[in-house]
């Protein structure tokens, strides 16, 4: 069979390359019996591969049986899985096949197989390498013929690290991993899920499918979906019982997705970061520009006035805030204030050309080259900023008319304390 006809046959929907590469490695594996191990998060399908693994195989006319490893109780596990005799504990009033029993010559799906007891996982390895199980209260060894699927949501790895797994029950397990993407990474595929659940619902509920607007798609797509499919399907759902009207826009879509805030209206998603920092650069661009041309008025009444002049309110400002981080003790331009200089030359004023209140006079010092680049500039109003909500960096992002996340990434880049 093609990968498509797979599709149809199951009723997947999506071209991800990451779900049509788990699906053609499902293929491939089904005409043997490999134990495969499927991964993805939780709502993502992963009880569809092991279907599509036995419908496949030679044991498709045999028995199909799933099992949900965390949905049994602890202490009657054992017995679901391999079966008891009488007697063999309070309750057992006959003897009874398990699922390994049952399914001799079909498939086993054990979901959630992370989730199993340490002595429990000791009984699944010796099935896994020698086909043999010994009911619960029995001393007969039963041989069984079982292809074994499992299916985690867990870090395997970090399970085996805190104790929780057996690695070498794993390296069994595993033979064949087949790890499915999660919805967020199937950004193609979500706005044809939603389709189709419109579809499925509105004719299971006998009403006309709703619609999306396109700012309502853009939300789609944008949203983190930390349920998945399952999550994406309840919403449908939702969506089609709940609303009267068919087409739901991205104001009525964000209502019903938890934390939406964090993703609308930024549709820009994955451009957010570029346009923060393309922000930011204009803002520190134009505040130069600006300190600039006031510099070069103030340079001209100079020339003009041959040193005999007084600073404007926004002339000092500028000179103020421009040198705001030479430690000047109590010395400020304090405008307006005569300037008097025998020579006219070009001028920087530093720490030594702030009138010092009990004097009367300048002193003017030769010209010192300030630094333009951009990231001195941008690592200086941060520093300032930081300094002046004493490192509060919610109030310091808002002085810069930046969000908290770049200002972290700021801080980072430049290694600023503070």
């Amino acid at each position: 069979m093609s990968l498509q006809q797979i599709k149809q046959r199951f009723g997947i929907i999506g071209n991800a390359p990451q779900l049509n590469r788990a699906l053609e490695v499902a293929m491939q594996v089904a005409p043997t019996d490999i134990s495969v191990l499927v991964t993805g998060e939780s709502g993502t399908g992963k009880e569809i591969i092991p279907q599509v693994i036995h419908q496949l195989s030679a044991r498709k006319h045999n028995e199909y049986i799933a099992v949900n490893c965390g949905a049994i109780p602890e202490g009657t596990i054992d017995s679901e899985l391999f079966g008891h005799e009488k007697g063999s504990f309070t309750g057992a009033t006959g003897s009874r096949q398990g699922y390994f029993e049952v399914a001799d010559g079909g498939t086993i799906f054990l979901d959630e197989v992370a989730e199993l007891p340490m002595q429990t996982q000791v009984r699944l390895l010796r099935v896994l390498e020698t086909g043999e199980f010994i009911r619960v209260g029995s001393s007969k060894v039963i041989k069984t013929n079982v292809r074994v699927v499992a299916a985690t949501n867990e870090n395997m790895q970090r399970a085996i690290q805190s104790g929780k797994f057996r690695e070498d029950l794993l390296y069994r397990l595993s033979t064949v991993p087949i790890p499915l993407p999660p919805l967020r990474q199937r950004q193609e595929d979500i706005y044809l899920l939603f389709r189709k659940f419109a579809s499925d619902f509105a004719e299971k509920y006998r009403m006309p499918a709703v619609k999306l607007t396109g700012d309502a798609v853009e939300l789609l797509n944008a949203y983190h979906w930390p349920g998945n499919i399952r999550q994406l399907k309840n919403l449908v759902e939702q969506i089609s019982v709940i609303e009267q009207e068919r087409d739901i826009d991205g104001p009525r879509l964000q209502s019903y997705l938890p934390h939406a805030e964090e993703f609308f209206p930024a549709v820009v998603n994955a451009q957010e970061t570029k346009i923060d920092e393309r922000e930011l650069m204009y803002k520190f661009l134009f505040d130069m520009k600006n300190d600039l041309n006031e510099l070069k008025k103030l340079v001209v009444e100079l020339l003009n006035n041959q040193g005999d002049f007084s600073l404007s309110n926004d002339q000092a400002a500028v000179v103020n805030r421009l040198y705001h981080d030479i430690n000047l003790g109590e010395k400020r331009i304090l405008p307006p204030t005569p300037i008097k200089t025998e020579t006219v030359k070009p001028v920087v004023f530093d720490s030594d050309n702030y009138r010092d209140p009990d004097t009367e006079d300048y002193e003017i010092h030769e010209e010192v080259q300030e630094s333009l680049s951009l990231e001195d500039r941008e690592r200086e109003l941060i520093q300032k900023a930081l300094d002046k909500h004493r490192g509060r960096r919610k109030y310091a992002a808002e002085e810069l008319g930046i969000s908290e996340r770049t200002l972290y990434r700021k801080i980072k880049e430049y290694d600023i304390q503070g």
